[in-house]
């Protein structure tokens, strides 16, 4: 973990493990892809299961057509919303962070140097090459060195909620087109089974894409959420198929 740290900074050029490019842009792109299958994957299973629920009720398609869409937008809007309250936060803290630190090297540059080099020699680097290395990214750039050591952030790269904000929506909104087209595309007769069979379908993909991603095991991220989507969507069309035979919708 500490030779990944020094790479990142590219500290000695005559020495060919230090001028390995950072791999951090690739893991943001994944992890953003991630939140992106798990986003669709919500708009899915949420609005499958309002749909199914309605048409365990009714099998008037205005009624599913209504629901439907009210669970996607609502949906949609919910996932953004939250989002941009959480990002926003974590961007707060963030530039809170980075303002401390900024105060601190004010004040006593090199005590904070002297942190950054302990911070190294915590890690497993000898003493003398956790100064050496403090000393020049402290000369390079240090504020960056500091939040990025201490705290794990790129002072560069800050999270903005918006950006967070509108991926959710799309891709909640994006996984909710496919259990709308299950449900209103066949004859009212095929329409549970249908949206069934496509909901868990594309659960079992979205698990399974989420897991390779993130390096897991596809196969068991499949079945977890292909039992937790076939639950919800059972437990909604059995309280719809019980209000719609009582007379109550």
């Amino acid at each position: 973990m500490a030779i990944s740290y020094i790479a990142d900074h590219s500290l000695d050029a005559d020495t060919p493990e230090l001028d390995r490019p950072r791999i951090v842009p690739l893991e943001q792109r994944l992890n953003a892809l991630r939140a992106g299958v798990l986003g669709a994957n919500d708009g899915i299973v949420s609005t499958a299961a309002v749909l199914v629920g309605v048409a365990g009720a009714t099998v008037s398609t205005g009624p599913v057509l209504t629901a439907g869409l009210a669970a996607a937008i609502g949906g949609a809007v919910s996932m953004a919303l939250g989002e941009y309250v959480s990002v926003s936060s974590q961007r707060d803290s963030e530039r809170a962070l980075i303002e401390r630190e900024r105060r601190a090297l004010e004040k006593d540059p090199a005590r904070e140097q002297r942190g950054l080099a302990r911070l190294y020699e915590q890690r497993g680097i000898s003493a003398d090459t956790a100064h050496r290395v403090a000393e020049e990214l402290s000369a390079h750039d240090p504020l960056a060195a500091q939040v990025r050591e201490r705290h794990g952030i790129d002072q560069d790269d800050v999270a903005s909620p918006w950006h967070a904000a509108i991926a959710s929506f799309v891709s909640f909104a994006i996984g909710a087109v496919l259990p709308m087209l299950a449900i209103l595309l066949p004859g009212s007769g095929l329409r549970v089974p249908v949206t069934f069979a496509a909901t868990l379908a594309a659960l079992a993909l979205t698990g399974a894409i989420a897991a390779w991603i993130g390096g897991g095991s596809r196969s068991r991220a499949a079945v977890r959420v292909v039992v937790g989507g076939a639950l919800a969507l059972g437990a909604t069309y059995a309280v719809g198929a019980l209000l719609g035979t009582t007379g109550l919708l």
